[in-house]
């Protein structure tokens, strides 16, 4: 079980980030241990990206994404349950499929969908690029928060395969019961502000919230670069 970071004052709060930008700079505060190290910031496509790209950039580090992604719920694309690596692997939420009494065709075809998704986002985001190499390396991991937390789960062990020194999640906002989720395959999971209540959206972390576009993420990678 790896040691979970928080800051108390936000414990249960909401709507405590201006924005992603603002949430990205108050986390790099807790990561400032990690400043000019040998690390890698993972940004999870899209929310994390803006997040992922305020703490490289005030750690010093270098910025790169792990494309991983829900399987969605057929009838509610905004929940998923389960999630898919960028090679292919797939972690599912049982105890939410036996309630959602889906068809072996329907989870499979769902899972079709978001390897297609995967495969174009990898060409989109990453265009061709290699990922890079992990082994001895401290290895953080952003999103913009966890609600189930299967994504993370999937880029966890995803990162994992690369040997990397340490496992680092870093995150604004997430569920408690998520947060303890992640610490069982984390080595380090930094969390600002934990909520334990339910239901639990990421979105209400935020005071300027909505979802970006695959030409926005593009637009933060290339200011990143360039900078």
């Amino acid at each position: 079980m790896g040691k979970t970071i928080e800051d108390k004052r936000l414990r249960n709060r909401i709507a405590v980030f201006e924005d992603r930008k603002e949430a990205g700079l108050l986390l790099s505060e807790k990561l400032k241990e990690y400043r000019d190290a040998d690390a890698l910031v993972l940004a999870i496509p899209a929310g994390g990206v803006p997040v992922a790209a305020e703490v490289a950039r005030k750690l010093n580090l270098p910025l790169d994404l792990v494309v991983v992604r829900k399987i969605q719920i057929p009838y509610n694309p905004e929940a998923g349950f389960g999630a898919m690596a960028p090679d292919g692997e797939v972690i599912l939420n049982r105890e939410l499929l036996s309630r959602l009494r889906l068809t072996g065709m329907e989870i499979e075809g769902q899972i079709e969908k978001t390897r297609e998704t995967i495969s174009k986002r990898e060409r989109a985001f990453r265009q061709g690029k290699p990922f890079p190499l992990l082994k001895g390396r401290v290895v953080i991991i952003i999103d913009d928060g966890l609600a189930s937390g299967y994504t993370m789960l999937c880029a966890i062990r995803f990162v994992r395969k690369g040997d990397p020194l340490k496992i680092v999640v870093a995150v604004p906002t997430a569920l408690k019961k998520t947060v303890d989720l992640i610490s069982a395959e984390a080595d380090e999971v930094v969390c600002l502000n934990i909520r334990t209540a339910v239901p639990f959206a990421v979105a209400d972390a935020y005071r300027n919230w909505y979802d970006l576009s695959d030409e926005e993420v593009l637009e933060i990678l290339k200011d990143f670069q360039s900078r």
